[in-house]
């Protein structure tokens, strides 16, 4: 999908009529239907990797064909409706957490200008608030005296066709990230919302193939990417070549390993993608540094956790892949990359889903004697915990000259910033890995951080304007320390991020890069019997 030059979009973002520059609706929301053209949502899933997922024990995604959201005939159904309210009533009982937000919104707007896809596109609708009331108003209308009574005077309405590709439009403009919630004084958390939003949809058989295929994939074969066990092998082995080109050291890495200490799971991305690349190749030079009794599995071969955009059931699945492989294996305790809806997973809805972990130990670094007790439960650490515990301990040697050529910035992802409180491991690993780096203005990080602006399986191209949109917020902010502070690079500790931001960066900052932390990380490393080449560049530098 063509994107329109950036100067005619940020124009458009800037005078277009909206919300945002103070144009008001000729029309109550209630009466705007959704209408569908290309570029404006993503494509259905595919009808063969619906019935695949169909197929599996314990989730259900009935209704597979052959659908277009701008046809007028979705193939529901014939009782979608009755599916639907009987779905919501479900949730309603299982989630008490959802019939709160339901009922306690006051509407005040406090959420409204801080969400990044409002911002970008400054359609109504996606105001947090008025996002939430897509559901809430059927919600009224079912499930409430006052609606059942007086219907629309109450803020309720019939769920009707209209109604449904209303939600579907907009339960897939929002990416879970939680700022909203942020700064709600009730706490509402849209995001949850908008997966239960996204449940119900896939209950009469209405979701994205760029969540659903993502999800398949790493059912069938471990990982997102659909890699072979032996292709998720041979990838990192020919990062181990790359990096005795690099640097000398020889790394050889142990796979399905029953025994060793640690289990380490990252997103496949890494392993398979640029920037993400680097970041694996920081992993493996780190374990290497310091001698850890480590092991990947090629089953359990992804961090990552599309079932968090798509059901309860398959987020619990796709969770529980990770600690079947940890027990099989025999490990003590895992170590997790830099992911961030596996944290998000991990440290919110783990103990209720497949916890608690009692198999396992409590973490405890091998190497400086430290117990994670944060992670006690789930007996699993963050990359950036353990290595900040290596550098506060003294336990590896790093010069900070070897990321010369990086002036960095650091964006704080939603899902290890706002559900886990990854705020200061990340920082404190940057003031020792890199000379140059500098904070982005402070109501654009740590818990108040924007979104990446494609994240919830929305990192697809047919939806590019769209994302660029969303994602001008972040970028933004990333211009302002570039033009400010000269800064090119763009570290976080998140795999969509990595690739998602790449793609943002190149439109908006095209003179920006983005990288893992633990690029930055192996960049820095000093390890003995290292015949280190001139690398320019760190581990990107290009030797022939």
């Amino acid at each position: 999908m063509a994107v329109v030059k950036v100067d005619k979009l940020a124009r458009s973002v800037v005078e277009g009529p909206s919300l945002m520059t103070g144009s008001i609706p000729t029309r109550d929301w209630m009466e705007v239907p959704a209408v569908f053209k290309p570029g404006n949502y993503a494509y259905p899933t595919k009808p063969n990797i619906l019935e695949y997922l169909d197929s599996q024990s314990g989730v259900s995604f009935p209704n597979a064909r052959e659908w277009n959201p701008e046809d007028d005939d979705w193939k529901l159904p014939e009782n979608w409706k009755e599916i639907i309210i009987n779905g919501l009533a479900e949730r309603l009982g299982k989630f008490r957490s959802l019939k709160i937000f339901m009922d306690c919104c006051v509407r005040c707007g406090a959420c409204a200008d801080k969400c990044h896809f409002f911002l970008g596109t400054g359609d109504p609708k996606n105001m947090p608030v008025l996002r939430a009331e897509l559901l809430r108003s059927v919600y009224r209308q079912e499930f409430t005296r006052a609606g059942k009574i007086l219907g629309r005077l109450a803020g309720g309405r019939e769920m009707t066709v209209g109604v449904l590709k209303e939600w579907f439009m907009y339960a897939y403009q929002c990416t879970e990230c939680r700022r909203c919630s942020v700064f709600c004084p009730y706490g509402i958390d849209t995001a949850e919302i908008t997966m239960m939003l996204r449940e119900l949809l896939h209950l009469v058989g209405c979701g994205i193939n760029w969540a659903m295929e993502p999800v398949a994939n790493s059912n069938r074969t471990g990982n997102h990417m659909g890699l072979t066990p032996q292709a998720f092998k041979g990838n990192i082995d020919f990062l181990c070549e790359d990096i005795e080109n690099l640097t000398g050291i020889h790394i050889e890495p142990s796979f399905n390993r029953k025994g060793a200490e640690v289990l380490f799971i990252t997103p496949s991305a890494d392993v398979f993608a640029e920037p993400g690349l680097f970041t694996c190749m920081g992993y493996l030079l780190l374990f290497e540094a310091i001698g850890l009794d480590y092991t990947w599995s090629t089953y359990a071969s992804e961090g990552g956790n599309f079932g968090l955009f798509t059901s309860n059931e398959m987020m619990k699945k796709l969770n529980g892949k990770m600690y079947a492989e940890a027990k099989r294996l025999g490990v003590k305790w895992i170590l997790g990359g830099e992911c961030g809806h596996m944290w998000r997973v991990v440290h919110q809805y783990m103990d209720t889903m497949n916890g608690p972990a009692d198999f396992l130990e409590v973490p405890k670094s091998p190497i400086t004697g430290t117990v994670f007790e944060n992670a006690k439960s789930t007996k699993m650490v963050h990359i950036s915990e353990f290595t900040a515990d290596l550098i506060y301990n003294g336990k590896i040697k790093l010069d900070k000259s070897r990321n010369s050529h990086v002036k960095a910035t650091f964006h704080d992802s939603c899902n290890p910033a706002r559900a886990m409180g990854l705020l200061e491991e990340p920082r404190y690993i940057l003031d020792h890995v890199v000379d140059n780096w500098v904070e982005m203005p402070e109501n654009t990080i740590r818990e108040q951080t924007f979104c990446c602006g494609s994240g919830t399986a929305l990192n697809t191209d047919e939806i590019m304007e769209l994302r660029m949109r969303s994602g001008l917020p972040r970028a933004n902010a990333v211009r302002y320390v570039a033009d400010k502070h000269a800064v090119n690079m763009l570290a976080c500790v998140c795999a969509i991020d990595r690739a998602t931001l790449t793609t943002l960066m190149n439109y908006w900052n095209p003179d920006v890069d983005v990288c893992g932390v633990s690029e930055l990380v192996g960049n820095a490393l000093v390890i003995e019997g290292e015949k280190r080449a001139d690398l320019t560049e760190g581990l990107r530098t290009m030797v022939f």
